[in-house]
């Protein structure tokens, strides 16, 4: 049954990646849909074969140094094959987890990076940068992990190991932090600067698509880090409970404090359901390291907090120019930081010994601060700095070696037409609220017409613009 529980798990997880890529494609203008659709695609074949090569062995071999393991490689027989098939069912699991974070990225650097850029830092994100985290922080050997199995207090990094029960910080941050040192050193898109970004008008339908998908993934990614359901059936069950509250308390947060920022700016009254989709995101985020350790009441807090540090940091990174796309760093990032200290917090006695019992009489020195502990919020500001140095510093390599050598960002002309007809065969698209003009020469190649909504809201005074459906010209053209 355990085995069971871990493989149902992984396919929940799985399935995650197509609610990133709803989330997407509901983010990014239509001449660049096939584009990010295959770069998510692309997500887990790759992530697949580097995992099964070089990730797994990093991430959970035999780890002398508790940074970077020795074993497990290429799913070797001796090491995986066992009566109840635990070892692959571990390896599919994990290998999902280590897709996620490789789309975390590919949503902030959307529209403008090279499918060589891209190729590059998957590879390299899922084989080296992300396998030493969970190794750090997840490892049998790892140098903060609470996972060692050893009832010698002194055995374990400030005497509790880094509480991150489910990845706020080894998944989460890991991808956050990546993704906005990659958005940073590609720059902003030409739309961002000028102020004609656009949204397809099926936008808000596959963004809420992509976040409904991603919550109901989520219950795989938190309640199956148990690893085992049997005798392990409250404590899933109870992460689904905190998982659910923390999610929903984000949702209202961020929709309300969101709303009103606009409102007060704008100068009148709006409701953004952008704010609904990436508050659930932020509470989900956020509880993801707390999702075992914490009573429904601190869910709660958690998720309400977790509104606030996206909205602010949403806010923050536009102000210093930095165009990510899908806000892939203020909700994995820095709500996955905020989520990592929340669990030092937060954390009951009673909890921390149902979920981890690491020796006995952990629970009176690995409670959260709020509960009278200490030493968890120590390694956990440890950990922290720990993801943000390693994860950074590789990400600033990677996408700076690309970058000097001009393979990081795609030429102007590509980013005005479109990656999907420059690079994937796709018809153009032409705007309907800005025709061609009649000395411009028409694009012989079959040419798709579609209609496209401005992200900006519409004042009650203000006529809305109206708005066609989507018409091919080809249909156009015979038409009777």
């Amino acid at each position: 049954m355990d085995t069971e529980w871990l493989m149902q798990s992984a396919a929940l997880v799985f399935l995650m990646q197509a609610g990133f890529a709803m989330l997407e494609v509901g983010s990014v203008n239509a001449k660049n849909t096939r584009n990010i659709l295959l770069k998510n695609v692309l997500d887990g074949a790759i992530g697949a074969l580097v995992w099964w090569l070089l990730g797994y062995g990093i991430a959970q071999g035999k780890s002398p140094s508790g940074f970077v393991g020795i074993s497990k490689f290429a799913l070797t027989v001796d090491q995986f094959e066992d009566p109840v098939g635990n070892g692959y069912a571990s390896w599919v699991f994990q290998w999902a987890f280590a897709a996620t974070t490789a789309t975390i990225v590919s949503g902030a650097v959307a529209e403008r990076c090279t499918i060589t850029a891209y190729l590059v830092y998957s590879v390299l994100l899922i084989g080296l940068v992300y396998p030493v985290v969970v190794q750090v922080g997840w490892g049998g050997d790892g140098a903060m992990s609470p996972w060692l199995l050893s009832d010698d207090k002194n055995d374990y990094f400030m005497g509790c190991g880094v509480l991150d029960f489910a990845g706020c910080g080894v998944v989460h941050m890991t991808g956050g932090v990546a993704a906005i040192v990659g958005a940073t050193f590609l720059g902003p898109r030409k739309s961002f600067v000028d102020g004609t970004m656009e949204t397809p008008v099926y936008g808000p339908v596959f963004q809420t698509l992509g976040t409904l998908i991603l919550w109901f993934g989520w219950y795989g990614f938190n309640a199956g880090s148990t690893l085992a359901i049997v005798n392990y059936g409250n404590l899933a069950a109870k992460v689904m409970a905190t998982t659910t509250i923390s999610a929903a308390s984000g949702a209202i947060t961020t929709l309300a404090y969101g709303s009103y920022l606009d409102s007060k700016e704008a100068g009148h009254a709006m409701i953004l359901l952008e704010y609904a989709n990436n508050g659930v995101l932020a509470g989900l985020v956020g509880i993801t390291a707390a999702c075992a350790t914490v009573e429904p009441y601190g869910a709660f807090f958690i998720g309400i907090g977790a509104g606030f540090v996206y909205v602010l940091s949403s806010k923050f990174l536009v102000k210093l120019g930095i165009d990510d796309v899908v806000d892939a760093c203020p909700v994995h990032g820095f709500c996955g930081a905020y989520g990592l200290i929340s669990a030092a917090l937060w954390t009951t006695p009673h909890n921390y010994k149902a979920a981890y019992g690491i020796y006995d009489g952990s629970e009176n020195t690995c409670q959260g601060l709020f509960y009278g502990g200490g030493a968890q919020l120590g390694a956990s500001l440890v950990f922290l700095l720990f993801v943000v140095a390693w994860a950074g510093g590789w990400a600033c390599i990677i996408f700076g070696t690309l970058s000097h050598f001009n393979l990081l960002r795609i030429p102007e002309y590509m980013e005005v037409e479109g990656m999907d007809s420059t690079e994937h065969g796709a018809p153009k698209m032409v705007n309907l609220e800005k025709p061609m003009s009649s000395d411009v020469e028409k694009p012989k190649s079959p040419t798709v017409v579609v209609a496209f909504s401005k992200k900006k809201s519409i004042h009650p005074e203000e006529k809305p613009i109206q708005e066609e459906m989507p018409v091919m010209e080809d249909i156009e053209n015979s038409a009777v």
